[in-house]
């Protein structure tokens, strides 16, 4: 394989993975701001499952920011000083979420 598409494939690979942190980060706040406070107590659900369910959900999209990061890094994209400034900021709003999350399962 030559090296030019080896470059080509982790570029193409840091690409998905940071598509694919960007959209579970986009799930968990979709849940804490429209799905949690909205949707469910209309359907009846009361609200104490949302930690239960957004903790989770914040720390896998934590663990795929920080992928994202490592990724473009290693694939020496040039764009990856944009991707790792986009992707700390979602992590610092996530890491708030689960700080949430966890103060609201804590007795």
């Amino acid at each position: 394989m030559s090296t030019e598409t080896s470059e080509n494939t982790e570029i193409q690979s840091a690409s998905r993975t940071f598509s694919t942190s960007m959209v579970i980060s986009g799930i968990r706040c979709t849940l804490t701001y429209v799905v949690f406070p909205w949707l469910l107590p209309l359907a009846g659900v009361a609200g104490g499952i949302t930690a239960g369910l957004g903790l989770p959900i914040g720390l896998i999209a934590i663990f795929f920011n920080v992928l994202s990061i490592r990724r473009f890094w290693n694939s020496d994209h040039n764009l990856k000083w944009v991707v790792a400034s986009i992707n700390v900021g979602v992590i610092i709003l996530l890491s708030i979420l689960v700080a949430i999350d966890v103060a609201d399962l804590l007795p």
